[in-house]
């Protein structure tokens, strides 16, 4: 019998590799799953939605702000010497403010104070300081007087024409003069609630 040392040596090796082998390769695809997970992407968290806080977020130094209509017609203005826009509910507060609205029908309502605080679009005001409304009738309302609101603090809803105050007030209608400690004035409606200390001058028309 005839002994092949080549042969023999090559089974050996088959032999040893069909053993380990399994092994290996299982050691390869270890190797190779943790390469994967240790250079897969991350998985985006979530971020927490971040809300602004009444910060200011631009300024603007002795400005005059004015809005037109479709027509070109002058709708509103305001002017100050100093104002701060807060972004997170879109407010503007202004030092020294005078604002003025015209109506379609012409009529015209003026606010001035030392401080005003506005919403976005100026439908609503808060006057602080030295606080004056003036409204002037438009056209076909000849009927009605000039109404004037004093006070250290008014509010204004320019849209709605209502006027009130939670502090002593005065209101001037022509001639006439009334005070009180609070007031509501709603101009559609022609009704002022006056509360409080309530003293009233009417002045006789002619």
């Amino acid at each position: 019998m005839k002994f092949n040392a080549r042969s023999f040596s090559s089974r050996r090796v088959w032999d040893l590799a069909s053993i380990y082998l399994p092994v290996i390769l299982m050691g390869v695809l270890a190797l190779g799953t943790w390469w994967l997970v240790r250079n897969a992407p991350q998985p985006v968290m979530p971020v927490p939605e971040v809300k602004p806080g009444h910060e200011v977020d631009y300024y603007m130094k002795d400005f005059s702000v004015k809005n037109f209509d479709a027509a070109g017609r002058l709708t509103s203005e305001i002017q100050g010497t100093y104002a701060r826009h807060f972004m997170d509910n879109e407010t503007l507060e202004i030092d020294q403010a005078n604002m003025r609205s015209i109506r379609p029908d012409g009529a015209t309502t003026v606010g001035t104070a030392n401080r005003a605080l506005t919403n976005a679009d100026a439908s609503e005001v808060q006057l602080f300081g030295n606080a004056r409304v003036v409204r002037q009738p438009g056209k076909g309302a000849a009927n009605q007087a000039t109404m004037e609101f004093r006070g250290e603090f008014l509010h204004a809803w320019v849209n709605e024409e209502r006027v009130s105050s939670n502090q002593p007030v005065e209101l001037l209608r022509g001639k006439d003069r009334f005070t009180a400690d609070a007031m509501t004035y709603n101009n559609i409606t022609q009704v002022a609630e006056l509360k409080g200390r309530v003293r009233g001058m009417l002045v006789p028309s002619k």
